[in-house]
């Protein structure tokens, strides 16, 4: 897929002489549109970057409007619609009218609410609408038109997910249906558009004013006969105004139908960056919601869908039940006995076992990934066959998982780190309940019910802080080697707040630091309590509770388990093998699947 995607394909100026008007917002009239000779798309434009965006207007704009606006600037986009829903599509609004760069550009003044004043309002503006599109084209509307634009509305009750919350840009939806084994329902504020289909009396209104409606219209009084146009608009205001609303609206409390519906099995809510209104309604959701839900937020790039893959994935694992049921098996030892590979491939190392058909771990291993996966990968089974004193042919399955599982070669299955991890703290562990697992590049904080399956999780993936790399970069900024590192900060003394999580802000606060003559071990508890809190916070939106278990390679520092004890007021354990967890539980899962069990 490229860097600018609409699902529209590219924008055009015309489909079989009808002007096309692209529009981003569900309360915009397109059967009105239509009825007037349009051909109406919605938005789903990403940008390849905000550059152009970030010129012309405020750069804290959310990044579907910035999307919107780059998509408008467009040299083949000659029409939009929009309506005035909130603050963002104004400020585009006003930056597309001084561009001056459309043919015909118009904003819908949106009531916020539905009441009977609010709809005639609604309907004023509709017909102004009307009279400029026509006045723009020369086309009068014409009411079978309208009407023949109706979609049908699906009632879907079929096993599905939905989609939930703010406009799903079309790589995340793309990417939502590939990894999603059940069927996707796109019910968010764009794609659950969903207008009550016209009365067939509707269809059947006098296209034109003729003689007898003159006389009728004259006999009860009246200046005029209602046009095809009047009639459309008296009965299309309030029904367009009173569909599901979007958090925009006043009374959203019709959204709630949004959660629980017959069939859903479960609900990817999604949310904007720099747009709080469906935050506030995914907090609220998931504290009374009794169905699984996964928060994801994107920038409105295409950019983002590559860091949501894993996440998707392990949610579609934990709604069909770990593994998904039977993976392929292979032909396995000659000695009767049964071998489970496990691998899993970290950004800093990858890690290999081997376990047997009695759930014991026969040989492990853990190397250095280096510059490319599949090299650290291809290392990893070779050391861990040789050690455990077996070859390719004795194994039964090889189970690969990690951020770089999809690269390891001659595998036979992948499993997400989400769903490894938590079967391979169940074994280590069987009575935690939150698993806190820091890697290189990442921090996972997974919610286990008592039979170790995933009740919730939440990934920070999108930069470094808190993560591996984090410790790693600072170590290096103090030029310590990171075992003396990793101890140095259980001897602090006093306080030291480090204020900047970001890596290379966080590196110039410790070399302000290290000139103040500071001791070290206080910076390094002050770089530990720093990865403590921001772990908490990721503890918090899952609702963790002990026992906590510890996982990925940070769990080897010391003085970071600690802190995150003290932050989270219980103790958290390691185990001996917490760097070998997602390898380990990869094997089980593999292993599972070949017994049944």
């Amino acid at each position: 897929m490229s860097d600018e995607t609409d699902a529209t394909s590219t924008a055009e100026r015309t489909t079989g002489g009808r002007e096309v008007i692209y529009y981003p917002c569900k309360y915009v009239p397109a059967e009105l549109l239509a009825g007037l000779g349009a051909d109406v798309r919605p938005v789903t434009f990403e940008a390849g970057s905000f550059e152009e965006a970030d010129r012309l207007a405020h750069p804290n704009l959310c990044g579907y409007g910035k999307s919107l606006l780059s998509f408008a600037m467009r040299p083949d986009v000659h029409a939009v619609v929009l309506t005035s829903c909130c603050d963002v599509i104004r400020r585009v609004y006003d930056v597309l009218a001084d561009a001056d760069v459309l043919d015909f550009l118009w904003m819908v003044d949106l009531p916020h609410k539905g009441g009977p004043a609010e709809t005639k309002r609604f309907r004023r503006e509709l017909a102004r609408l009307s009279e400029a599109y026509a006045e723009h084209t020369g086309t009068p509307f014409d009411i079978g038109r309208a009407v023949a634009a109706f979609p049908e509305i699906p009632r879907r009750r079929d096993d599905r997910v939905s989609v939930v919350g703010a406009h799903a840009p079309a790589s995340l939806l793309e990417t939502t249906s590939a990894e999603m084994t059940l069927p996707l329902e796109n019910v968010t504020c764009t794609g659950g558009r969903l207008v009550t289909a016209p009365p067939p009396e509707l269809g059947r209104a006098p296209r034109d004013v003729d003689e007898r409606a003159a006389c009728d219209a004259c006999e009860v009084g009246q200046d005029e006969a209602p046009t095809s146009l009047d009639t459309f608009l008296d009965w299309y205001a309030p029904v367009l105004l009173d569909q599901l609303p979007c958090m925009r609206m006043n009374d959203v409390s019709g959204r709630r139908s949004l959660l629980g519906a017959p069939g859903q099995k479960g609900v990817i809510y999604h949310t904007m960056k720099f747009c709080d209104y469906y935050g506030f309604e995914y907090a609220e959701a998931a504290k009374e919601a009794d169905i699984p839900m996964l928060k994801v937020e994107t920038d409105g790039t295409s950019q983002s869908a590559g860091q949501l893959r894993t996440r998707l994935k392990a949610f579609d694992e934990t709604l069909r039940g770990v593994a998904g049921g039977h993976l392929p098996l292979r032909k396995g030892s000659d000695d009767g006995h049964t071998y489970v590979m496990g691998v899993d491939s970290g950004s800093t190392t990858t890690d290999a076992v081997i376990m047997d058909g009695r759930d014991r771990i026969v040989a492990s291993v853990i190397v250095a990934t280096g510059a490319r996966a599949t090299a650290g990968a291809t290392k990893a089974v070779e050391c861990v066959l040789e050690k455990a004193g077996l070859t390719e042919h004795d194994l039964a399955l090889r189970v690969a998982t990690g951020y770089g599982r999809d690269a390891i070669p001659d595998m036979d299955a992948t499993i997400t780190e989400i769903t490894c991890h938590a079967a391979g703290a169940h074994f280590l562990a069987p009575d935690a309940r939150t698993v806190i697992d820091i890697g290189g590049q990442d921090s996972k904080v997974i919610h286990l019910a008592e039979d170790g399956s995933v009740v919730n999780f939440v990934m920070n993936d999108k930069c470094a802080a808190g993560t591996g790399r984090f410790l790693e970069m600072m170590a290096r900024t103090m030029e310590m080697p990171l075992d003396e590192f990793c101890r140095c900060g259980l001897d602090w003394k006093h306080e030291v707040r480090i204020s900047n999580m970001c890596t290379v802000f966080a590196e110039s606060e410790v070399v302000s630091l290290v000139a103040d003559d500071t001791p070290i071990a206080d910076i390094i508890h002050g770089l530990d309590m720093s990865v403590a809190s921001k772990t908490a916070a990721l503890a918090k939106r899952v609702h963790a509770e002990p026992a906590y278990l510890m996982t990925g390679g940070v769990a080897n520092n010391d003085g970071v388990v600690a802190a995150l004890g003290d932050v989270l007021g219980s103790p958290v354990a390691t185990h001996e093998d917490s760097q070998l967890c997602g390898a380990i539980g990869a094997a089980l899962l593999g292993l599972d699947s070949i017994e049944g069990r």
